[in-house]
This record gives structure tokens, C-alpha cells and sequence, in this order.
């Protein structure tokens, strides 16, 4: 009962910073189609390319949650702050990187085919958050820390906090007033830079001033760079960063796959996309916080406690995979209705919605797996499995029945069967993690655990 209580407060914790943070995009979408459909464009594109490129390299700094998790319960703070200041080095590396696709982001553009007319526009935007993406990368190794010793609430506040800042400055930046003039899509950009500025800046006075933070020593002069730890970071959050990359480019070639088959089929398909990213949430969320648990015990030396914790996230995660994914079976026309008023974009969006329903059953299972597996040092593993299964079978699978046909069967050209494929995908990805999960746990010491 104790790690039910604990779990559940941490995860609802994290749930409403997520929130928060994906309201941004809500934010820039709403003010970007009010300025103009080009604007709205642009936004459209921009924002895919930064997102693929934030959450890629977020993830492989989100993977250390485990290996400070660890040292919290062993009780080494030292080690803590060390270990803070040696994946500094690493954020370098990841900023550098992302950076550099950011501010060249032609030959992508071209390769896409994204209207010449289109291109100077999503190129200035991205130039702008090309500077804000060391800011936000900095920011998740200290929402990373705060989640590895159990204390997301400081984090949640400054999200929250940062939500209301975003909003009267995205629409001053993009409609203009008081001596600035209207920057469109590219003013949405600035404020996210402001904003990123304000939360990193609030991060480091907390870690400066408050008292949860002295036992762990974070303002030591730093290191040198100590290589070893540095591959071993290396090793542990470049293949997490790239099992979240595969997901997410899955999603960005689903949509573009489906966009072929016309705008209901396209506008249908953003509905059930944009459903399923806010159902992800409380199984990430929970995710995270099962993993912060599960490698709290295991630094104290308590591989059983570790499996309670495992087990009751498990369990957990199933249960609001079940009720999420019921409300969205059960409320599928409803929440169609919501979200549009074309009779034929509503009839579809319901249908696509009954497949986003068994599609977030088995992807909180997963979730859950793959956080879980990282606390044992398995990411090679997943990665591979997400590459065969999400890619081949989820995507080139939803492709071959859609436009190729299988077995003597025409082509569905109907946007249901990539959902249907990709539900099956991440039906067999969960089953693969469990199996991959049970045998972690029966082998609690992760070998090569870096200090």
C-alpha cells in the first residue's frame, strides 16, 4: 500500500508538468491559426522537426533518471552531484547536436518536400528555438534529478508557473503591440526562448537556495571530463533517446503516409494522433515514477522492494491503460464531436478512435516495460524491438495493407488500418517487454552500473 500511495503521488505529480508542457503546443497552435492559415502551416511543420529532435536527445538525458535514482538510495549524495555535473558534458554533446539539425534544416525540408514558400518561414522558427534547446535540454537533467530523488513537485510549479507566462507572450510576439511588431509563427518561438530562459534561471536559483539540494554538493567546481562514466551515460541514454525517436517518427510517417488519402482522412487521423498523446501521459507519468522507485531500492540494496515497486506500477499501469482506454472506447463519438463538426470528419475520427483504444491499452503496458528496463541497464534490446516491430510491422505493415494490398486483397486506402496495424505492433512490443522485464527482475544488480 505504502508503494501504491507513493507511485500514485508521484506520477500525478509529473502528469500535471506534462500537461502543462504539452499545453505549449496548444498555445502556438491556437495563436498561429488565428494570425494566419501560413503561419498555422508553418507552425505544422516546425514544430515536427523540433519536437523529433527535442524528444530524441530529451531521452537520452531522461535515461540517467535511474543511475541517480540508484545513488539517492544508496545514499551516496556525493556521488549524486558528481555524477549531475559529469552528465553536463553530455548535455553539451546532445545541445551541439541538436543545434546543428535545427539551424540547417534544408536538406530535410527538401527531401520532404515542403513548399518553397513555406521554407523561410520554418527555418526562422527553428532558428529561434535552436537557442532555446540547450535552455530546455538543461531544464530536464534538473526535472531528471528531481524525479530520480522523488520531488517533482518544484518542477510541476515552475511548468505550471511557465504556462501562464507563455500565453500573453505568444500572442504579444505573434500579433505585435506596445512597439513590437506582428512576428507571426516566429514570435510563438521567441516567447518559448523567454520562456525557457525563466524556468532554466528559477531551476538554478531553487538549486542554489533550497535545502533538498545541499546533501548532493551540485555547485562543486566541476570535473574533468571522466570518459568511462561519460560512454557509460553514453551507452545507457543514446539507445532510450532512440527508442523514443522511433516512436515518434513512426507517428510523424503515419501521419504524412495518411495525409495521401485526403484531408478527412488526414484531419480524422489528427483527431485520434491528438487523443492518444494526451491518454500517453498518465502511463508515462507513471512510468517514471515506478522507475525512480524501482532504482531507489535497488541503490539501497533492496532488490525486493524493487520488485513491489515494479509490481505495483504493473499494476497500476494496466489498470489506467483499462479505464483510458474504455472512456475512449465507450465516449469515441463524443469525443469526435468535440474535436470537429464535418459529418464525415466526426464518423471517421469515431471509428479511428475504437483502435485508439486498444492502441493505448497495450502502449501504457509498454511504457511501463521500457522504464522499468532501463533500471536494469536493457535499452539495446527495446531499441531493436521497436525498429522491427513500431517500423515493420506498425508502419510498413499499415502501409502494404493500405496502399499494396496482402494476399490477393485490394488496398484498404483507409487510414483505420495503419491503427490497426500499429495497435498489433505495440500488442506484441508489450508482450516481448514482459517477457524481457520478468527475466530483468529475476537478476536485480544491474552489472556496470555507473556511479
Amino acid at each position: 500500500m505504502f508503494e501504491f500511495r507513493t507511485i500514485a503521488a508521484h506520477a500525478l505529480t509529473v502528469l500535471v508538468g506534462q500537461l502543462a508542457v504539452m499545453a505549449f503546443g496548444v498555445v502556438d497552435t491556437v495563436v498561429s491559426g488565428r494570425h494566419s492559415e501560413a503561419a498555422l502551416a508553418a507552425l505544422s511543420v516546425g514544430s515536427a522537426i523540433y519536437i523529433s529532435v527535442f524528444v530524441g536527445l530529451n531521452g537520452v538525458l531522461q535515461a540517467l533518471l535511474p543511475v541517480w535514482a540508484e545513488l539517492h538510495g544508496a545514499r551516496r549524495h556525493a556521488g549524486v552531484g558528481r555524477s549531475v555535473r559529469q552528465s553536463l558534458y553530455l548535455w553539451v554533446c546532445t545541445s551541439v547536436a541538436g543545434m546543428v539539425a535545427l539551424l540547417f534544416p534544408q536538406p530535410l525540408l527538401e527531401w520532404t518536400q515542403v513548399p518553397a514558400s513555406m521554407q523561410g518561414e520554418v527555418q526562422r522558427y527553428l532558428a529561434v528555438l535552436a537557442a532555446a534547446l540547450p535552455l530546455n535540454l538543461l531544464f530536464r537533467i534538473y526535472g531528471t534529478l528531481n524525479q530520480a530523488l522523488g520531488k517533482p513537485v518544484l518542477v510541476t510549479w515552475l511548468q505550471a508557473a511557465s504556462l501562464v507566462v507563455k500565453i500573453p507572450l505568444s500572442i504579444w510576439f505573434a500579433f505585435g503591440g506596445l512597439g513590437l511588431p506582428a512576428l507571426g509563427v516566429v514570435g510563438c518561438a521567441w516567447a518559448t526562448l523567454v520562456v525557457s530562459a525563466l524556468m532554466l534561471a528559477l531551476a538554478l536559483w531553487l538549486l542554489a537556495t533550497q535545502d533538498l539540494y545541499r546533501p548532493y554538493r551540485i555547485w562543486h567546481a566541476p570535473e574533468a571530463p571522466d570518459w568511462p562514466t561519460i560512454r557509460a551515460y553514453a551507452r545507457l541514454g543514446v539507445p532510450g533517446g532512440l527508442a523514443i525517436l522511433v516512436e515518434v517518427s513512426s507517428f510523424t510517417l503515419m501521419a504524412l503516409f495518411i495525409a495521401r488519402l485526403g484531408t478527412v482522412a488526414s484531419a480524422s487521423h489528427q483527431i485520434a494522433a491528438s487523443m492518444a498523446a494526451v491518454l500517453y501521459m498518465l502511463p508515462l507519468s507513471l512510468a517514471i515514477a515506478t522507475s525512480s522507485r524501482a532504482s531507489f531500492w535497488l541503490g539501497a540494496g533492496h532488490p525486493s522492494r524493487a520488485r513491489a515497486a515494479i509490481g505495483t506500477g504493473l499494476v497500476l499501469a494496466v489498470g489506467a491503460g483499462a479505464g483510458q482506454s474504455g472512456l475512449v472506447w465507450l465516449g469515441r463519438d463524443l469525443f469526435a464531436n468535440l474535436y470537429a463538426t464535418q459529418p464525415a470528419v466526426v464518423a471517421l475520427a469515431a471509428s479511428l478512435l475504437a483502435w485508439v483504444a486498444v492502441f493505448h491499452f497495450f502502449d501504457a503496458i509498454q511504457a511501463l516495460c521500457v522504464f522499468v528496463l532501463r533500471c536494469f541497464r536493457v535499452t539495446v534490446a527495446p531499441l531493436l524491438v521497436y525498429c522491427v516491430l513500431l517500423w515493420g510491422i506498425g508502419l510498413g505493415g499499415g502501409y502494404w495493407l493500405t496502399y499494396e494490398g496482402l494476399a490477393g486483397r485490394p488496398p484498404t486506402q483507409a487510414p483505420a488500418t495503419f491503427w490497426a496495424a500499429g495497435a498489433s505492433a505495440l500488442a506484441l512490443t508489450a508482450a516481448i517487454f514482459l517477457v524481457f522485464m520478468a527475466r530483468a527482475v529475476r537478476r536485480p544488480a544491474p552489472a556496470g552500473r555507473p556511479a
